[in-house]
């Protein structure tokens, strides 16, 4: 299915910091992983149980193709579909072509699809630029538009703003603490 997006956004920070100091945020991004960098208390006012780590985790960071990143308790994630370490992390779904197990209750006719891309760009000097694109379509009607267009859109601006700053932040700061250290050495 072509995705003929409603809703397309792009956002972009630049971050002292190479790639390999931020794919590892990046990687274990989801429910139940390292968060979204977000505003948890807002997720969680959705019941969303989402909590933001502090530090790498570990047994998130080897991510594949074909893996799906949890949005919410109930099993609802999409699936990476692009993995190039310390490069693009992409992540696809649409319920007219895979929503085997249903976690999205759709009515007959309506579906939703969803591009979440994020992209690291070497700048040079240790510099990288993050830019994260999110896309998505539903079948038009007056009620999926409302709600779509009056949450979705508004909502997603705010979080991954939000998520680009603490992903900045984080990244910074972990390879200023590896320079530090390297210099004491």
């Amino acid at each position: 299915m072509h995705l003929e997006p409603k809703i397309n956004a792009t956002h972009a920070i630049t971050i002292q910091a190479p790639a390999k100091w931020i794919w590892p945020w990046l990687v274990q991004l989801g429910q139940g992983r390292g968060g979204f960098y977000s505003y948890d208390w807002l997720e969680n006012l959705l019941r969303l149980d989402i909590h933001t780590a502090g530090s790498i985790l570990p047994e998130f960071q080897d991510l594949k193709v074909g893996d799906k990143i949890p949005f919410a308790p109930n099993d609802f994630g999409v699936p990476v579909v692009i993995l190039e370490p310390e490069r693009a992390l992409v992540l696809n779904a649409d319920t007219r072509r895979d929503n085997p197990d249903e976690t999205i209750k759709m009515k007959p006719g309506d579906y939703l699809a969803v591009s979440w891309g994020f992209y690291l760009i070497d700048l040079g000097n240790g510099i990288t630029r993050l830019i994260e694109r999110f896309k998505t379509d539903w079948n038009p009607s007056l009620s999926n538009n409302l709600v779509y267009r009056a949450f979705l859109e508004p909502g997603s601006f705010l979080m991954e703003r939000k998520m680009l700053l603490t992903i900045k932040s984080k990244a910074e700061a972990l390879y200023l603490s590896h320079l530090q250290s390297e210099a004491l050495s």
